[in-house]
């Protein structure tokens, strides 16, 4: 797993412009241990996937390899479109409050 997922944040690294440098501050470890991840020399614990994934606007599934797609915007709102008639109002809500709501 470790090689993949290096590869998968380095192409995400490259297609977002951001260094690895950029992503270690935002996500609050050190460039050395980004490399390290890169490199597939080090795993991070799945918390980190996750905050990777959000620094890089993709998902933990796409830098695992779980799934081969990248995060796309019209595929989100395709499947919330197609079930937005079996979701309860304060599934709405909170829907509305994760993407618009102050954290």
């Amino acid at each position: 797993m470790s090689k993949d997922l290096g590869n998968r944040i380095a192409e995400m690294l490259s297609k977002r412009g951001v260094t690895q440098k950029e992503l270690a501050s935002t996500i609050g470890v050190t460039e050395a241990v980004i490399s390290r991840y890169v490199s597939g020399e080090r795993d991070p614990k799945p918390e980190t996937i996750a905050n990777i994934a959000t620094a890089l606007r993709t998902t933990s599934d796409y830098l695992l390899g779980i799934e081969n797609e990248e995060f796309d915007h019209a595929r989100i709102r395709h499947i919330i479109a197609r079930n937005a008639s079996q979701m309860t109002q304060q599934e709405k809500k909170d829907l509305i409050n994760a993407l618009f709501g102050e954290d």
